[in-house]
């Protein structure tokens, strides 16, 4: 049974790019349980907490509950659902979940295969976070579910299925003239940069292509705001502040909040600005809430 396959293939919604991070979420939480305690058995009236967590966090917009993928996880063979009745899960409700007693643990072959196989579990992780999260998150997500992997040593299957252009870096900083397109940041070591990211504004796992126009030179601090839905671009090339952001020392005004409105540094004469298409899935399925009014004076 090839459990990379199954872990890359989970069954979700799609279409218009949309994210549908919560089965792979849970999938990645329940490994992180597995890895602390193989005979661990989540039970939803405990784990409810950390799992809406995990979804507010790292899931778009359009949230729901935790109760969703505890129950249709089910249907990918990789996780299974009891109750106090027995085998089964009795719904996706939230009160049914919660007073029936409902627990789930990954599937006992599954179980099998991580016990004889070790290294599987740090390259079913791999999978899941190549084909639903941004390299950025990657690091902070497994500590945020409890792993600690030593990654495996085989190439990654999201790897082998599409290729990223290993060029997109350094035209993507060429064009913004290794600065960073919000706060003008361009710190180096000698003549090498530092701190300077090529960030995806549509995602690489969501089929955001390795082009200058999906790109933005972005320092370290403001490409990962960027990826957590912090900041974004909108109409007229401007910087986004979410509203939901909270910061009151002069440091986060002065590096987020005062962003608000204030216009993208943009790419040299003859390289293209980020495409209206890739700033609206960005918008859409990673900035969080609504924007703040552009920051005065």
């Amino acid at each position: 049974m090839d459990w990379l396959e199954r872990a890359a293939n989970l069954r979700q919604w799609t279409g218009n790019g949309m994210r549908a991070p919560h089965k792979p979420l849970l999938l990645l939480y329940a490994l992180g349980r597995f890895q602390e305690d193989a005979e661990v058995e989540l039970r939803y009236s405990a784990v409810e907490p950390d799992l809406g967590r995990l979804l507010a966090e790292y899931g778009p917009a359009n949230r729901t509950t935790p109760a969703y993928p505890f129950h249709h996880l089910v249907s990918d063979g990789v996780w299974e659902v009891r109750t106090d009745r027995g085998p089964g899960s009795p719904g996706s409700g939230v009160r049914l979940l919660r007073a029936e007693g409902a627990a789930g643990r990954l599937v006992p072959e599954l179980r099998t295969a991580l016990g004889r196989e070790p290294p599987l579990l740090g390259r079913m992780a791999r999978v899941l976070l190549d084909l639903h999260f941004p390299p950025s998150l990657h690091g902070e997500l497994c500590e945020a579910v409890g792993l600690e992997l030593e990654l495996a040593e085989t190439e990654p299957l999201a790897a082998r299925r599409r290729r990223r252009d290993r060029q997109m870096r350094e035209a993507v900083l060429t064009a913004y003239e290794y600065q960073c397109a919000f706060c003008g940041y361009d710190g180096r070591i000698g003549a090498l940069p530092v701190g300077l990211e090529a960030a995806h504004v549509r995602w690489w796992a969501f089929d955001g292509p390795d082009d200058v126009d999906n790109g933005l030179c972005l320092c370290a601090l403001h490409h990962k705001l960027f990826d957590k839905g912090v900041l974004g671009v909108g109409d007229g090339h401007r910087i986004l502040v979410s509203q939901a952001f909270v910061g009151r020392s002069a440091v986060a005004h002065e590096q987020v909040v005062a962003l608000a409105g204030r216009p993208v540094i943009g790419p040299q004469p003859g390289a293209l600005p980020v495409a209206a298409a890739h700033r609206s899935w960005h918008s859409r399925q990673v900035f969080q809430g609504a924007p703040r009014p552009a920051a005065m004076g």
